[in-house]
């Protein structure tokens, strides 16, 4: 299922645009859910995210789309936002709430098409990459990234470490960087990959995750750092 909103105060639109989505959906085999909001405020206030995918109009009365957009960013980093708009300079402060796209009012069906498939392909990697599956003994268990501590690789074995068990599976430490690409791991030495999410204090070269206490290696610091720098800049 791809949660999808449409945010804009002009009936025609939100309903041209809809059916837009569905027919792009039926053509493409696809399983999504529309609402409609009538002005940023509807969507903004209380928001929660919920969303995959929100189409939102810059320019609408009570609450703009780029101020709708700064408030929904408050809350949620990663929900795609495309916004709708009838000149392009328009979006051009898009990047301000990481804008993922914009679609140019008129609505031509195959303007839409091209940013539509652009936007599920990165919801479909941004879902893949939600879950990952690790084997518990001989079963294997489905495993939210969001819960994996740190991975240490030893040998030709790796260590997912996470809030409430240990798992581990055969690969290196490359692997596991591939398969967690797009998300917020870094490492902070040869041995171990960190989720950036779970870092409670970074102190001189030590990095702590609850009770779990790591080094950072001297030619690992500077690039983990910054990736960790990043993160909060995106996130705060």
């Amino acid at each position: 299922m791809i949660s999808i909103a449409v945010v804009d105060d002009e009936k025609s639109f939100s309903d041209q645009l809809t059916g837009f989505i569905q027919r792009y959906a039926k053509e493409q085999n696809l399983d999504v859910q529309v609402t409609v909001f009538q002005d940023g405020m509807e969507i903004a206030d209380d928001f929660r995210s919920k969303w995959d995918i929100i189409f939102l109009d810059i320019q609408m009365q009570l609450l703009d789309g780029l101020s709708t957009a700064r408030r929904i960013r408050a809350c949620d980093q990663d929900v795609i936002i495309i916004f709708v708009t009838t000149m392009a300079q328009y979006a051009i402060n898009g990047y301000e709430v990481d804008a993922f796209d914009y679609v140019l009012k008129p609505l031509e069906y195959p303007q839409f098409t091209l940013r539509m498939a652009k936007a599920v392909r990165e919801v479909e990697k941004k879902k893949a990459h939600a879950h990952i599956m690790l084997k518990k003994w001989s079963d294997w268990v489905k495993v939210s990234t969001d819960d994996i501590l740190y991975i240490e690789v030893s040998g030709h074995t790796l260590r997912y470490v996470t809030v409430n068990e240990t798992y581990e599976k055969r690969a290196t430490i490359g692997d596991a960087e591939k398969e967690l690409e797009g998300l917020p791991f870094s490492r902070c030495s040869l041995s171990f990959l960190v989720n950036l999410k779970r870092i409670d204090r970074i102190s001189k070269d030590t990095v702590i995750l609850g009770s779990h206490q790591l080094s950072i290696s001297r030619n690992r610091k500077k690039e983990f750092l910054q990736a960790f720098t990043d993160y909060l800049e995106a996130t705060y």
